[in-house]
């Protein structure tokens, strides 16, 4: 059976043979790095020996505030460059030199549009929706290969009108489907903070998606959408796409992952289902510190730690 005919429930059944340690090989990993740090002033943020991501699944990264989550999503998505890859090719250094893969192709050295094209997109922790664009026309940047964007085209509208008509009619059904419909003619500024994050998903889904990262969904959404974004989160993986996603809230974790990964001062300490990696002592020792009384499931705890409760990160 090929990775497109899959089933989630399928790729879910491949992950419970998989061993739950750091690294763990998967049966049919969409997203595949090796040797990925990134060095501040002499600090690693980002210190990743090897990663897998299984395909078609809901993967969680998490892990403590300045864990380097979001610095290793900008690494492999093309907005920042690992310290590793600048290595000298040959010698012993080129062992270790920075390499990852999506879907079978290296990605290393890519730019982030490129990266996009190829079928990774991601959302950020705050949110980049043009603000003084309206929210159908945030939607429509999203699209790919647009004809009209080349300038000799552009002065032909023949050329280009059914493509932007096709492209309407998909942003305005995805807006449909987050419940943003009414406000498609609003300016994307207007919208509240859960509305742009609502926004910002469904605009990444305008391209031709495999795998989407979500950074931080959660944070600063009110409680009236939350349910409304799991369920968006599980739909886009029963479809077929693959999620990772940074998130703090460890009831959402354990309610939709099928698969977590925990990063601690920039390694990966652990990883596997979220109840075997809640108990692992690696976790809570990185999660809880001199908290060692305190139960890691006790979302009570964490979501007294989590940036959306504090306002930073």
């Amino acid at each position: 059976m090929s990775s497109a005919q899959k089933t989630a429930a399928q790729a879910r059944a491949e992950l419970k043979d998989v061993k739950s340690t750091p690294g763990s090989k998967k049966p049919d990993p969409i997203l595949v790095v090796d040797h990925v740090v990134r060095e501040f002033g002499g600090l690693k943020a980002v210190d990743v020996d090897h990663l897998e991501v299984q395909r078609g699944v809901i993967t969680a990264l998490i892990g403590p505030n300045g864990a380097g989550k979001t610095t290793f999503f900008n690494l492999i998505t093309g907005f920042d460059t690992p310290s590793s890859a600048k290595k000298a090719i040959g010698g012993p250094a080129a062992d270790k030199a920075a390499k990852w893969s999506f879907d079978g192709k290296l990605l290393e050295n890519t730019a982030a549009a490129t990266v996009a094209k190829k079928g990774m997109v991601r959302t950020f922790q705050l949110t980049k929706a043009l603000s003084r664009l309206t929210v159908l026309q945030n939607m429509l940047l999203g699209a790919q290969h647009q004809r009209g964007e080349s300038l000799w085209a552009s002065f032909f509208k023949p050329l280009w009108a059914a493509q932007e008509k096709e492209n309407t009619e998909k942003a305005l059904a995805l807006l449909e489907r987050f419940k943003l419909l009414e406000k498609k003619d609003d300016l994307a500024g207007s919208l509240s903070g859960g509305q742009k994050k609502l926004l910002e998903m469904a605009r990444a889904l305008m391209s031709d998606h495999k795998m989407i990262m979500l950074d931080e969904p959660m944070a600063g959404v009110n409680p009236a959408l939350t349910q409304s974004l799991l369920g968006h989160i599980q739909s886009l993986r029963d479809e077929g796409t693959t999620v990772l996603f940074v998130e703090h809230d460890m009831h959402m974790v354990r309610h939709i992952s099928d698969w977590v990964i925990v990063m601690a001062e920039g390694r990966i300490v652990a990883e596997g289902p979220a109840d075997t990696v809640m108990s692992d002592q690696a976790v809570i020792d990185a999660y809880l510190g001199a908290h060692h009384d305190s139960d890691l499931g006790d979302d009570s705890f964490l979501e007294e730690e989590t940036p959306a409760k504090k306002g930073a990160r």
